[in-house]
């Protein structure tokens, strides 16, 4: 097949041609600091805040809630850094999962070196937490809960709005990172009932290094950036206006088609896993069957190394993952795989397939095909295959 077939949208998606053209009036004609009282710059001021609306819609939320940041990783840190800085006179506790994203995980372990306590909740072989877990971890000194909305990894979803409302009736600051949701699958801070949440522009057709934090009215954290008096005191530094405005933007486009594009990913999600799973023996998908966000598939091949497939298959002009892009290259396995109960040679034989929008069944086809011959080639010379050996979970 002509052409790369991309099939990494976990990782980042390319830039809508709509996101693009807004932005560069943005960075070109109307270049002004919003900060700055004269025209140029309150035009740029107008359509930040503008942006800020169109974010606000795609999550439900009021616009003076969302707060622009670099992106999901920042806001991440300043979720779970503000609320445990924000309550430096008292015992700090702070509850999150074992699939978490290392944005979540490396920080709760760098609080750790501070005084905080971190209670990792488990997940089940399909990788979902159980919200009774979570409510058994609270303690009297518990500040925060994070857990993420649907993993990068696996795709599973999480009971959000079941642990949201432990939280509130516990009276814990709820933090969600919902990267790999917002603009992919529904998304409503108050159903939800969530405090904090998380995302990031280049997840959904939006441009990288810019996202936005959603802090409910009259939940109170420290800062994490200081030194101006930008996002009303909260987030000091010059705006990137036109990373914002490509943001918003991006997020005006998601709502107009999220079901639409759901249901398309899903078909092609379901056939894929259809094609494999009646081509390649010994074969597992991780994460949940069904509750998962719709454009992602990961499976782990008995007897071969990702990493190999990985690259034969980008020989054939097929861009997949064997993880996370954040963890890329580490000869770790997946921590994430490693939670759902799967040995180190099955985590590390894992791919993950994820769909976008210039997808279309054809590219399933070939990616099934091809990988099914890439895969009998590694297991011939593999000496560690045994047919019919795979592991059920």
């Amino acid at each position: 097949m002509d052409g790369i077939i991309y099939l990494d949208h976990a990782a980042t998606t390319p830039v809508h041609p709509e996101v693009a053209r807004e932005m560069i009036l943005w960075q070109t004609e109307y270049f002004g600091n919003p900060s700055s009282l004269y025209a140029l710059g309150q035009k740029s001021r107008q359509a930040m805040e503008d942006a800020r609306k169109q974010v606000a819609a795609l999550i439900g939320a009021r616009p003076e809630e969302v707060y622009f940041t670099s992106g999901g990783s920042e806001s991440d840190n300043w979720a779970i850094k503000g609320a445990f800085f924000a309550r430096k006179d008292k015992p700090r506790h702070i509850i999150t999962t074992a699939i978490e994203h290392h944005a979540v995980l490396d920080t709760c372990d760098e609080l750790k070196k501070m005084g905080g306590e971190i209670t990792i909740v488990p997940v089940d072989s399909q990788g979902v937490v159980d919200p009774d877990d979570v409510k058994k971890a609270i303690r009297p000194d518990t500040i925060l809960i994070t857990v993420m909305h649907a993993n990068n990894e696996i795709g599973t979803v999480q009971p959000i709005a079941e642990i949201g409302k432990i939280a509130r009736e516990a009276g814990v600051l709820f933090h969600v990172d919902a990267v790999q949701t917002v603009g992919h699958y529904p998304v409503n801070v108050d159903t939800l009932n969530v405090d904090m949440l998380s995302l990031s522009a280049h997840k959904f057709y939006g441009p990288k290094g810019v996202g936005a934090m959603y802090l409910r009215k009259g939940v109170k954290i420290a800062n994490l950036i200081h030194g101006g008096g930008q996002e009303k005191k909260r987030r000091a530094g010059t705006q990137n206006v036109p990373g914002i405005v490509g943001l918003g933007k991006a997020a005006e486009l998601a709502i107009t088609d999220l079901d639409k594009e759901m249901q398309r990913e899903t078909r092609l999600r379901d056939h894929l896993r259809e094609l494999v799973e009646n081509s390649i023996p010994d074969v597992m998908v991780n994460g949940h069957r069904t509750r998962r966000v719709p454009n992602n598939l990961n499976v782990t091949f008995a007897g071969v190394e990702g990493e190999a497939m990985l690259l034969r298959l980008d020989r054939e002009g097929v861009c997949a993952s064997t993880g996370s892009a954040c963890t890329t290259g580490s000869l770790e396995p997946s921590h994430v795989l490693m939670a759902l109960g799967l040995k180190h040679e099955q985590a590390h034989g894992s791919l993950r397939f994820t769909f976008g929008r210039s997808n279309i069944v054809a590219h399933v086809d070939f990616v099934a095909a091809t990988l099914a011959k890439i895969v009998k080639v590694l297991r011939d010379i593999s000496p560690t295959y045994v047919p019919g050996r795979m592991t059920v979970l």
